[in-house]
């Protein structure tokens, strides 16, 4: 059987299983196990476990459960509730200022966690009843909120940027580095049409209350608002100080991570007493399943990716999208348009891990920068997780807020997904945007 066939014989039977609600990581080791004893029989057994361990032996991996466990000290800690309203003190009187605080608060809390669900969770458990109780439409109230929850994969630290170096052995460090700007740039062109939208709907700031009432409410709150903020101040410290150790040298993503964590958990049980053991074990708990979770489907991945090199099923899709002899600049259109697809239907690990190996010599044949490309995929990804028929944050929003439809949530969150779209396009006319402040720090 010629490679392309079985390249297709495999992509269908992996939509089928998905389909029918396999786990990916089952998924993905089941119809690699069968490609290979198809082409190459019992013996092939051998190579499977070998390559699924070894995958898994490498050290740099130690850097995915630390940076887990760091978020989820945060994400089961108050840090959300402090950082929501020390931002509404301060911008809740802008026009539109409480749905730009919410933005603002998960820009912050995206890189403090660096999971685009927990801040979604979080920020949103306070944000969205706060706005609809002022008067904001259910649509901007649950859209701003799932969109600005995207920002957690790609504001470092980001679990899937380390996931991205690995696979692509490059630089995580830089890479972090490279999502700053345009993780704040998407903020910003959020925040812009949240303004937008609530203007078209009348104008939303502080409804409900009276000018005199308003500015008693916010004097008597000052003092606990601020007390919030310095709260929060120590975790954002924790951030600065691993993006520093990473860019400088001083330490390897593990070791950051590692210290991360630790401090993460450290300030969490001091600052807001969390002496009891249940939380703990909460914590541990959650971070636990996520990083088995992450690593099961990396070690599958690894084995899809060993068995489709092994039936030469990729160097023959790469071969053939080379010999396309398009414009560059076309080929990466292509190259969005199936990461876009991809993430309606997967989780961004899963397209990370499955992709990387496909893709990357695509890349670099092309004469684009890899560094570049992990911020345009992230933001792909990003559009993902706000749309059908996954959208994991949309079902997360669900949740919050069971009142509200999910055709009205999805109604929200599009024009976020045309945001995003936005900001790819002007990474494509503007790199400088992802490689400026890489090239500045690290040279």
């Amino acid at each position: 059987m010629d490679p392309i066939t079985l390249g297709i014989i495999v992509a269908v039977s992996l939509m089928i299983l998905m389909a029918i609600g396999t786990p990916i990581a089952f998924a993905l080791g089941g119809v690699s196990l069968m490609a290979l004893l198809y082409d190459r029989g019992l013996p092939e057994l051998t190579y499977f476990g070998e390559t699924f361990f070894e995958r898994l032996a490498e050290f740099g991996f130690v850097a995915i459960p630390m940076f887990i466990l760091m978020g989820a000290a945060v994400a089961s800690s108050p840090t959300g509730r402090d950082l929501y309203r020390s931002l509404d003190l301060w911008m809740g009187r802008l026009p539109a200022g409480l749905a730009v605080s919410n933005i603002g608060a998960c820009s912050i809390f995206a890189a403090l966690s660096g999971s685009s669900p927990a801040t979604c969770a979080a920020i949103g458990k306070m944000g969205i009843p706060e706005m609809r109780s002022r008067g904001y439409p259910d649509g901007v109230a649950a859209g701003c909120i799932a969109a600005g929850g995207t920002l957690g994969i790609l504001i470092p630290p980001s679990v899937t940027m380390i996931i991205y170096g690995i696979a692509s052995e490059t630089s995580i460090g830089r890479l972090f580095i490279a999502g700053v700007v345009p993780g704040f740039m998407l903020a910003g062109l959020f925040m812009i049409w949240t303004v937008f939208a609530c203007k078209m709907a009348g104008g939303y700031s502080h409804q409900g209350q009276a000018a005199g009432q308003m500015k008693a409410t916010i004097k008597a709150n000052v003092d606990t608002n601020l007390k919030a903020l310095v709260r929060v101040l120590p975790f954002m410290a924790v951030v600065v100080g691993i993006l520093f150790a990473l860019y400088g040298g001083v330490a390897t993503p593990s070791e950051a991570a590692g210290v991360g964590a630790f401090l993460c958990l450290a300030l969490a049980i001091i600052i807001y007493r969390m002496w009891q053991l249940e939380p703990i074990k909460l914590i541990m708990r959650d971070s636990l399943r996520e990083s088995v979770m992450i690593m099961l489907v990396i070690a599958c991945a690894e084995v899809f990716a060993y068995a489709l090199s092994s039936l030469f099923i990729t160097q023959t899709v790469a071969g053939a999208i080379a010999d396309l002899e398009v414009n560059r600049w076309v080929l990466m259109a292509i190259i969005n348009v199936f990461l876009l697809i991809a993430g309606f239907f997967l989780p961004p690990v899963a397209v990370i891990v499955m992709t990387a190996p496909i893709l990357l010599p695509i890349i670099l044949a092309a004469n684009f920068d890899p560094y570049w490309f992990a911020v345009v995929l992230t933001i792909n990804l990003e559009i993902g997780l706000i749309t059908p028929p996954v959208g994991l944050n949309l079902f997360i929003i669900k949740g919050i807020a069971p009142d509200i439809s999910l055709r009205n949530i999805l109604m929200g969150s599009l024009p976020y997904a045309l945001c995003m779209v936005l900001a790819i396009i002007l990474l494509c006319f503007f790199p400088g945007i992802a490689l400026w402040l890489p090239n500045l720090l690290m040279g």
